[in-house]
């Protein structure tokens, strides 16, 4: 009896245990599909994330790329406007300097690892301006360089008819130059009837013509000068008497001196006479001439110069005289 009861006790024991593992590995085995699916559907998101994310930067640095080009394109055409002369340089200098400032804006947007799409908006807006200022300032350029190019036109214009005045001038001025020598030389005075006329000098007073050269007190000197053209006023009359030894006679109570010749250079006079002239008027001049020693025998010259011309010349022989004369 005891046998029949044993393997039945032992059958209905085993039945409850199998059951609840089988529970517990059915629940696992649900939390571990729940969990691997939640881990996929995770993964998914966090995929699609980066991707919207990548997407995102490759947009904004083609973006900055693109707007890098485009203010490449601004700064070659800045470029290409060349060189501004000084002049010009002064007159382009505000809108220069608002160029300066717009680059360097967009500079510091561009040189931003990560700038916004605000600050890369805002950098495309500045290229825009920047481009408008070029182009302002190119069509100012060609203003004032066509305005230079009439100036430097005008400025040869100028110059051309300077240079001809000027030459026209430096004729006119020969030409006035040569008139007026020939004037000056035409104007020079002629000397005629010439004569030196010897004199004694008698005790009363009363004078006597004389060739003796020891009773000789003086000689007076005379002669008329004019000319139809020249000026009327005062003009200097030279005389140099030479004496019997060739020598001018200078006396320093006759103002002796020398004057300039026209051919001859500097020379010594013996006296000078002022002539009060009228045009076209014949006039007398007289001049007196006493040495300061006795005359000496032979023949004494005398020279007339005006205007730097030797004008005339006469000569008057004193002899020496006999025992009685």
């Amino acid at each position: 009896m005891s046998d029949s009861n044993f393997p039945a006790a032992t059958t209905t024991s085993s039945a409850p245990r199998s059951n609840y593992k089988n529970g517990i590995i059915a629940a696992l085995a649900v939390a571990l599909v729940g969990v691997g699916g939640y881990a996929i559907v995770d993964k998914n998101k966090t995929g699609e994330v980066i991707h919207q994310q990548e997407t995102t930067i490759a947009k904004v640095s083609d973006e900055k790329s693109d707007i890098q080009k485009s203010f490449d394109g601004s700064l070659a055409r800045l470029d290409s406007l060349g060189t501004v002369n000084t002049s010009l340089e002064s007159k382009l200098k505000d809108k220069t300097s608002e160029i300066a400032k717009t680059k360097n804006q967009i500079r510091s947007i561009l040189n931003k690892k990560n700038a916004t799409a605000a600050e890369l908006a805002k950098a495309k807006t500045l290229i825009a301006d920047l481009n408008g200022k070029i182009t302002g300032m190119q069509e100012e350029i060609a203003k004032l360089t066509q305005e230079n190019q009439s100036l430097t036109a005008d400025k040869v214009a100028l110059t051309a008819d300077k240079e001809k005045l000027t030459t026209d001038l430096n004729t006119t001025t020969v030409i006035k130059q040569d008139l007026e020598k020939k004037v000056d030389v035409a104007s020079t005075l002629n000397a005629s009837n010439i004569a030196i006329t010897a004199i004694n000098v008698k005790k009363n007073g009363k004078e006597k013509i004389t060739n003796t050269a020891k009773r000789v007190d003086k000689l007076v000197i005379s002669f008329d000068v004019n000319n139809r053209i020249i000026q009327s006023g005062m003009t200097d009359v030279y005389v140099v008497v030479i004496g019997p030894d060739g020598k001018p006679i200078s006396e320093e109570k006759l103002g002796s001196g020398t004057f300039t010749t026209r051919e001859d250079g500097d020379k010594a006079f013996t006296a000078k006479l002022p002539v009060d002239l009228e045009t076209s008027k014949k006039k007398n001049v007289e001049f007196a001439f006493a040495p300061g020693e006795s005359f000496q025998k032979g023949s004494y010259t005398i020279q007339i110069y005006q205007n730097g011309f030797k004008i005339g010349e006469g000569t008057r022989e004193l002899k020496k005289g006999g025992l009685f004369s």
